[in-house]
Protein backbone atom coordinates (compact mmCIF):
# COMPACT_ATOMS: atom_id res chain seq x y z
CA UNK A 1 0.00 0.00 0.00
CA UNK A 2 1.64 3.29 -1.07
CA UNK A 3 0.38 6.00 1.38
CA UNK A 4 1.41 5.38 4.69
CA UNK A 5 -2.13 5.90 5.91
CA UNK A 6 -5.48 3.84 4.92
CA UNK A 7 -8.88 6.65 3.41
CA UNK A 8 -12.78 5.57 2.79
CA UNK A 9 -14.06 8.16 0.49
CA UNK A 10 -16.79 6.21 -0.49
CA UNK A 11 -19.38 7.79 1.45
CA UNK A 12 -18.19 11.28 0.32
CA UNK A 13 -21.02 13.52 -1.22
CA UNK A 14 -20.69 13.25 -5.03
CA UNK A 15 -19.79 17.44 -4.64
CA UNK A 16 -16.50 16.62 -3.14
CA UNK A 17 -16.05 14.62 -6.80
CA UNK A 18 -17.68 17.74 -9.09
CA UNK A 19 -15.45 20.25 -6.62
CA UNK A 20 -12.13 17.95 -7.39
CA UNK A 21 -13.05 17.98 -11.55
CA UNK A 22 -13.70 21.67 -11.46
CA UNK A 23 -10.26 22.20 -9.65
CA UNK A 24 -8.43 20.26 -12.03
CA UNK A 25 -10.00 22.08 -14.90
CA UNK A 26 -8.58 25.41 -13.40
CA UNK A 27 -5.75 27.21 -15.46
CA UNK A 28 -2.35 27.05 -13.68
CA UNK A 29 -4.21 24.85 -10.77
CA UNK A 30 -0.60 23.29 -9.90
CA UNK A 31 0.56 26.79 -8.70
CA UNK A 32 -2.29 26.88 -6.18
CA UNK A 33 -2.91 23.16 -5.33
CA UNK A 34 -1.63 22.97 -1.67
CA UNK A 35 -3.98 25.82 -1.00
CA UNK A 36 -6.87 24.59 -3.31
CA UNK A 37 -5.88 20.84 -1.74
CA UNK A 38 -6.29 22.81 1.96
CA UNK A 39 -9.73 24.23 1.04
CA UNK A 40 -11.12 21.45 -0.22
CA UNK A 41 -10.32 19.18 2.70
CA UNK A 42 -11.44 21.74 5.35
CA UNK A 43 -14.60 22.09 3.15
CA UNK A 44 -16.15 18.33 3.20
CA UNK A 45 -14.40 17.55 6.78
CA UNK A 46 -11.72 15.16 4.87
CA UNK A 47 -10.05 14.53 8.36
CA UNK A 48 -13.32 14.04 10.12
CA UNK A 49 -15.02 12.19 7.64
CA UNK A 50 -12.06 9.76 7.66
CA UNK A 51 -10.38 9.66 10.36
CA UNK A 52 -7.01 11.24 8.99
CA UNK A 53 -5.15 13.90 10.27
CA UNK A 54 -5.05 17.12 8.31
CA UNK A 55 -1.77 16.80 6.88
CA UNK A 56 -2.77 13.53 5.72
CA UNK A 57 -5.94 15.13 4.50
CA UNK A 58 -4.22 17.31 2.03
CA UNK A 59 -1.85 15.17 0.64
CA UNK A 60 -4.53 12.91 -0.57
CA UNK A 61 -6.71 15.70 -2.24
CA UNK A 62 -3.51 16.93 -3.82
CA UNK A 63 -3.22 13.67 -5.04
CA UNK A 64 -6.59 13.35 -6.61
CA UNK A 65 -6.14 17.06 -8.24
CA UNK A 66 -3.38 16.26 -9.91
CA UNK A 67 -4.90 13.11 -11.11
CA UNK A 68 -7.95 14.65 -12.80
CA UNK A 69 -6.05 17.57 -13.70
CA UNK A 70 -3.37 15.16 -15.93
CA UNK A 71 -6.58 13.13 -17.25
CA UNK A 72 -7.62 16.07 -18.31
CA UNK A 73 -4.63 17.20 -20.43
CA UNK A 74 -4.70 13.80 -21.61
CA UNK A 75 -7.94 12.91 -22.88
CA UNK A 76 -8.20 14.03 -26.56
CA UNK A 77 -4.50 12.68 -27.38
CA UNK A 78 -5.43 9.12 -25.27
CA UNK A 79 -8.82 8.68 -27.81
CA UNK A 80 -6.55 9.47 -30.87
CA UNK A 81 -4.96 5.76 -29.39
CA UNK A 82 -5.74 2.18 -30.82
CA UNK A 83 -4.13 -0.58 -28.55
CA UNK A 84 -5.62 -0.01 -25.02
CA UNK A 85 -4.49 -2.17 -21.89
CA UNK A 86 -6.41 -2.03 -18.44
CA UNK A 87 -4.47 -1.86 -15.16
CA UNK A 88 -6.83 -3.33 -12.56
CA UNK A 89 -5.32 -4.00 -8.24
CA UNK A 90 -5.72 -7.29 -7.05
CA UNK A 91 -7.06 -6.38 -3.97
CA UNK A 92 -10.40 -5.14 -5.07
CA UNK A 93 -11.56 -8.38 -5.76
CA UNK A 94 -14.27 -10.05 -3.65
CA UNK A 95 -11.94 -12.85 -2.48
CA UNK A 96 -8.62 -12.64 -1.36
CA UNK A 97 -8.61 -16.47 -0.77
CA UNK A 98 -9.03 -19.53 -2.22
CA UNK A 99 -12.70 -19.03 -2.81
CA UNK A 100 -11.20 -16.55 -5.76
CA UNK A 101 -10.90 -18.94 -8.87
CA UNK A 102 -8.44 -16.53 -10.63
CA UNK A 103 -5.09 -17.55 -10.94
CA UNK A 104 -1.59 -16.15 -11.25
CA UNK A 105 0.46 -15.95 -14.57
CA UNK A 106 4.03 -15.24 -13.59
CA UNK A 107 4.77 -14.56 -17.21
CA UNK A 108 2.02 -12.13 -17.33
CA UNK A 109 2.52 -11.09 -14.16
CA UNK A 110 -0.53 -10.75 -13.64
CA UNK A 111 -3.90 -12.74 -12.46
CA UNK A 112 -6.39 -14.05 -14.70
CA UNK A 113 -10.06 -13.12 -13.60
CA UNK A 114 -12.27 -16.65 -14.32
CA UNK A 115 -15.46 -14.88 -13.36
CA UNK A 116 -16.47 -16.92 -10.54
CA UNK A 117 -18.00 -14.04 -8.78
CA UNK A 118 -20.92 -11.68 -10.71
CA UNK A 119 -20.66 -9.27 -7.85
CA UNK A 120 -16.69 -9.03 -7.63
CA UNK A 121 -15.99 -5.70 -8.98
CA UNK A 122 -12.55 -7.23 -10.42
CA UNK A 123 -14.71 -9.76 -12.39
CA UNK A 124 -17.17 -6.31 -13.20
CA UNK A 125 -14.16 -4.20 -14.39
CA UNK A 126 -12.26 -7.00 -16.62
CA UNK A 127 -15.67 -7.56 -18.29
CA UNK A 128 -16.20 -4.06 -18.56
CA UNK A 129 -12.51 -3.53 -20.34
CA UNK A 130 -12.45 -6.51 -22.59
CA UNK A 131 -15.88 -5.79 -23.60
CA UNK A 132 -14.29 -2.33 -25.04
CA UNK A 133 -11.36 -3.75 -26.51
CA UNK A 134 -8.67 -3.63 -24.04
CA UNK A 135 -6.27 -6.41 -22.68
CA UNK A 136 -6.93 -6.69 -19.23
CA UNK A 137 -4.72 -7.07 -16.19
CA UNK A 138 -5.43 -7.61 -12.63
CA UNK A 139 -1.94 -6.90 -10.76
CA UNK A 140 -0.41 -7.31 -7.56
CA UNK A 141 1.57 -4.53 -7.54
CA UNK A 142 2.44 -1.69 -9.87
CA UNK A 143 5.93 -3.00 -9.87
CA UNK A 144 4.55 -5.35 -12.47
CA UNK A 145 3.60 -2.50 -15.12
CA UNK A 146 6.88 -2.26 -16.88
CA UNK A 147 7.46 -5.80 -17.85
CA UNK A 148 4.00 -5.99 -19.37
CA UNK A 149 4.76 -2.46 -21.11
CA UNK A 150 8.01 -3.95 -22.15
CA UNK A 151 6.28 -6.76 -23.86
CA UNK A 152 3.69 -5.26 -26.18
CA UNK A 153 3.10 -2.18 -28.16
CA UNK A 154 -0.05 -0.64 -26.13
CA UNK A 155 -0.41 3.01 -26.98
CA UNK A 156 -2.95 3.77 -24.39
CA UNK A 157 -3.35 2.85 -20.38
CA UNK A 158 -6.06 2.74 -18.27
CA UNK A 159 -4.84 2.56 -14.52
CA UNK A 160 -6.83 1.53 -11.49
CA UNK A 161 -4.88 1.95 -8.25
CA UNK A 162 -4.00 4.44 -5.00
CA UNK A 163 -4.16 7.76 -5.93
CA UNK A 164 -0.18 8.22 -4.97
CA UNK A 165 0.57 5.43 -7.43
CA UNK A 166 -1.54 6.35 -9.99
CA UNK A 167 0.26 10.13 -9.79
CA UNK A 168 3.89 7.90 -9.57
CA UNK A 169 2.62 6.07 -13.11
CA UNK A 170 1.92 9.19 -14.98
CA UNK A 171 4.93 10.72 -13.69
CA UNK A 172 6.77 7.54 -15.45
CA UNK A 173 4.90 7.60 -18.86
CA UNK A 174 5.41 11.63 -18.95
CA UNK A 175 8.11 11.28 -21.38
CA UNK A 176 6.92 8.88 -23.36
CA UNK A 177 4.60 8.60 -26.50
CA UNK A 178 2.12 6.60 -24.27
CA UNK A 179 -1.12 8.21 -23.30
CA UNK A 180 -2.75 7.41 -19.78
CA UNK A 181 -6.02 7.90 -18.20
CA UNK A 182 -6.77 7.18 -14.23
CA UNK A 183 -9.22 6.16 -11.77
CA UNK A 184 -8.04 6.63 -8.18
CA UNK A 185 -9.29 4.11 -5.55
CA UNK A 186 -12.25 5.58 -3.01
CA UNK A 187 -10.59 3.25 -0.60
CA UNK A 188 -7.39 1.46 -0.08
CA UNK A 189 -6.14 -0.86 1.53
CA UNK A 190 -4.67 -4.08 1.18
CA UNK A 191 -8.20 -5.86 0.83
CA UNK A 192 -11.56 -5.02 0.07
CA UNK A 193 -10.60 -1.72 -1.84
CA UNK A 194 -12.93 0.11 -4.11
CA UNK A 195 -12.98 2.14 -7.46
CA UNK A 196 -16.32 3.23 -9.17
CA UNK A 197 -17.18 1.35 -11.81
CA UNK A 198 -19.38 4.21 -13.41
CA UNK A 199 -15.96 5.91 -13.02
CA UNK A 200 -14.09 3.59 -15.27
CA UNK A 201 -17.18 3.73 -17.75
CA UNK A 202 -16.57 7.05 -18.56
CA UNK A 203 -12.81 6.36 -18.63
CA UNK A 204 -12.40 3.75 -20.98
Amino acid sequence: MPYGFSFDLTKMSKSFFKELARVAREKNVHRRIGERARSLAEKFRIHELTGLNVSDAITLVEDLVDIHARNLSERKKFLETKRRVLFLPHCARKYMDKRCQAHFDPNGPSYHCNQCSPDCLVNQATELGKTRGYDVYVLAGGSCVPQILKNHSYKGIVGVACSQELKMGGEHIANSELRGQSVPLAKNGCTNTWFSIENLKRTL
